[in-house]
């Protein structure tokens, strides 16, 4: 009896005369206590639980961090499950400029997807895909918040809906324990699914294609290389590919030969493009030059920004220059009203030996409205070459849906009058026989703009930008790197020039090319530029991955169709039997 007494004092339970096991006494221990707490015994354990002390291995120890359970109750909370997923969302932005961790998108989504998949019901996990959208919304368009204020996040909220089909298609392929059938499929429908969120929300009206998950690897040649395969658009889809399949390896290692297939796949893929995709030819360089005047602002400051673009530019004179170029709105008034301007110009392009590329932004002369230009003055004057901006920025250029939305204009930097659009877009002769292809501020995010230049004889592209209302936030480093992504989808170099910075140049497979002008610079950039001929897979076929996604997802959608139909139905039970003398259950029925 000693021996057994001693048995339940070392497991926690003391028995007395009379009184059966009590629980958590330990009466008579040195180590013991009332409530058990000095063993550390959790005040209220009920008998026989086991309980890890500190011998245990810490990877057996219960507390705040390291508790299953606690976290299956946190998981279980709808408020703090939706902050993980508004986190788990954001982190993909870390791998864009300006911290430009291009490694992290590999690996960004994983967590997002395991949250989905372990949701209790397909809602939640579209939730948890909603929420994480806003999260990503919010996090890469975070620089909007001084000029939108709250209108941002509803904005976010709005957008973010979009990732909740998404989100469930995760639970639906990656709950539970997936077999290496759902794993594999998973691999080519969740990017598919991906590459759907990414096309939807680049239309001009919804904020454009700022921030696809592609153009995050606009420093990495092996990456710039599928871009030129299959656009921005093959890029994101094996990112997503890549995070689904660590994702799967991460949850059930029982699929862990599909997600390897699909990482290998992957290295096949990028490895194949790297051997056999067709490299642009060079053919020749021309010299371009950035003007950069910096900030400008107070009373009278788009003269000052003037006066500034004219003296930077008239040290120019005796480079060599085959072209200038100026950013965007660094031309305050019509040139057809104000033929001052237009001289002063005209004897700067003579000065130089180059024809200048400006940005007018005001009141057109032989039209009503306001309009964003690219105009082109030579030596001989304005030459008659002129681009209206087509793609204006919402909020920023007008108000959409403004007799509805034009609250906005009184609680953030909204547009107080919308911009009028361009018709068509324009391919400029600037002489010796260089054709160039304008595009103004964040149309350098659509890809199939820079495409039509390409495919209508542009052999360099130009974006005329102007940050400065973000001047000390992340995007300024974002919008200058896209140029990097066009470039390598086109074949074609490109220069990215700005009011305040950052401006920078690009090679026909998106390398850079000598140093950005930073947004604290008030200078000029000089680059030698090679030009290139030939055409790229991109530029021939347009945008396959696209259309490839939508292929993919009916073939889901249409098999999933197929396995419910052919599933029986049910049968169906008839009413219960009566008996005329009742039952126990129903007396007297």
């Amino acid at each position: 009896m000693d021996v057994l007494g001693g048995i339940r004092r070392h497991r926690g339970v003391a028995s007395g005369p009379g009184t059966g096991p009590q629980t958590g006494t330990a009466t008579g221990s040195a180590t013991g206590s009332a409530t058990g707490t000095a063993a550390g015994t959790p005040a209220g354990t009920p008998a026989g639980t086991a309980v890890a002390t500190e011998t245990a291995p810490w990877w057996r120890r219960t507390g705040p961090v390291l508790d299953p359970v606690r976290g299956r109750a946190l998981l279980a909370s709808p408020r703090w499950r939706g902050a993980l997923a508004v986190l788990c969302g954001a982190l993909p932005a870390l791998a864009f400029p300006a911290p430009s961790w291009w490694w992290f998108a590999y690996v960004a989504l994983v967590p997002w997807l395991l949250l989905a998949r372990s949701a209790p019901t397909g809602r939640r996990a579209a939730v948890d895909g909603w929420l994480g959208g806003l999260g990503f919304m919010v996090a890469v368009h975070h620089w909007l918040l001084p000029s939108l204020h709250v209108f941002t996040l509803i904005l976010a909220a709005l957008l973010g809906l979009l990732w909740a089909p998404w989100g469930w298609l995760v639970r639906h392929l990656l709950g539970g324990a997936p077999s290496a059938g759902r794993a594999a499929a998973a691999l080519l429908v969740l990017p598919s699914g991906w590459l759907m969120v990414e096309l939807v929300r680049s239309w001009e009206g919804l904020g454009g294609p700022w921030g696809l998950l592609g153009s995050s690897q606009w420093q990495v040649e092996p990456a710039l290389r599928l871009a030129s395969v299959g656009g921005v658009w093959l890029v994101s889809a094996l990112v997503v590919a890549v995070n689904t399949s660590v994702a799967v390896l991460a949850a059930h290692r029982a699929a862990r030969v599909p997600a390897l297939a699909g990482l290998v796949a992957v290295a096949a893929a990028s490895s194949a493009v790297w051997v056999w995709s067709p490299r642009p030819e060079t053919a020749g360089s021309i010299r371009v030059a950035v003007v950069q005047p910096g900030v400008m602002n107070g009373l009278g400051g788009v003269d000052k920004r003037f006066a500034r673009e004219e003296e930077l530019t008239r040290a120019l004179a005796g480079r060599d220059l085959d072209l200038v170029v100026w950013g965007e709105s660094s031309v305050g008034h019509d040139l057809a009203d104000r033929p001052d301007l237009a001289a002063r110009l005209t004897a700067l392009s003579r000065q130089v030996g180059a024809d200048i590329l400006v940005n007018v932004d005001a009141r057109r002369s032989d039209r009503p409205g306001i309009f964003k230009s690219s105009v082109l003055v030579g030596p001989e004057g304005p030459t008659g070459d002129r681009y209206d901006k087509m793609r204006l920025v919402p909020f920023g250029e007008y108000v959409p849906a403004r007799s509805l939305l034009g609250w906005a204009t009184s609680v953030g930097k909204a547009a107080g009058e919308d911009r009028r659009r361009g018709e068509r877009p324009v391919v400029m002769d600037v002489g010796h026989g260089l054709r160039v292809g304008p595009l103004v501020c964040f149309e350098s995010a659509f890809p199939d703009m820079s495409r039509h230049l390409t495919r209508e004889g542009a052999q360099l592209l130009l974006a005329q930008s102007s940050t400065s209302t973000f001047q000390h936030s992340w995007a300024p480093e974002q919008h200058a790197s896209l140029a990097a992504v066009r470039a390598a989808e086109t074949g074609r170099p490109m220069v990215h020039a700005t009011l305040t910075g950052v401006s920078a140049a690009y090679g026909p497979s998106g390398e850079r090319l000598g140093p950005w002008l930073g947004t604290s610079a008030s200078a000029t950039a000089e680059y030698e530029i090679p030009l290139a001929t030939g055409t790229t897979p991109y530029a021939r076929l347009g945008d396959w991955p696209v259309y490839t996604a939508l292929g993919v997802l009916a073939l889901f959608g249409a098999a999933g169709a197929a396995r419910a139909f052919r599933k029986p139905a049910p049968e169906r039970q008839g009413p219960p039997a009566r008996t005329a003398h009742g039952s126990p259950a129903r007396p007297g029925r």
